[in-house]
């Protein structure tokens, strides 16, 4: 089973999530999106798995939110996707992927239902 986590290790959910799926034997492959956003078709194939809007994924304390006015309810969904390719930061975390499904680890414990 391929697994993979956009992972923060900054993050302590972040940190948590990871150490459960390696307390479980799972090596996933660890997506450092700070570093190595996702493209958008990836960001899109992720909100699919999701069943989210990009508004849904987004951080919203995050600085990058206000200061760009992300609030708009005018905003397309496409200029959402694009706010998040340009700061990654607002992009929900930890993501785990596996098995063609995707879960947000905000509980680590959430992610074991896609294993």
């Amino acid at each position: 089973m391929s697994v993979s986590i956009l992972h923060n290790p900054r993050c302590s959910k972040s940190r948590a999530t990871l150490a459960l799926l390696e307390d479980r034997g799972i090596e996933p492959e660890i997506i450092l999106y700070l570093q190595s956003p996702p493209d958008e078709a990836t960001l899109r194939d992720i909100l699919s798995r999701l069943g989210l809007s990009p508004r849904q994924l987004m951080r919203k304390r995050e600085s990058e939110y206000g200061a760009n006015n992300l609030s708009d309810e005018a905003l397309t969904e496409s200029q959402l996707i694009a706010a998040m390719l340009q700061w990654p930061i607002l992009i929900e975390r930890p993501i785990v992927l596996a098995n063609g499904k995707a879960a947000i680890g905000r509980l680590p414990e959430g992610v074991l239902d896609i294993l």
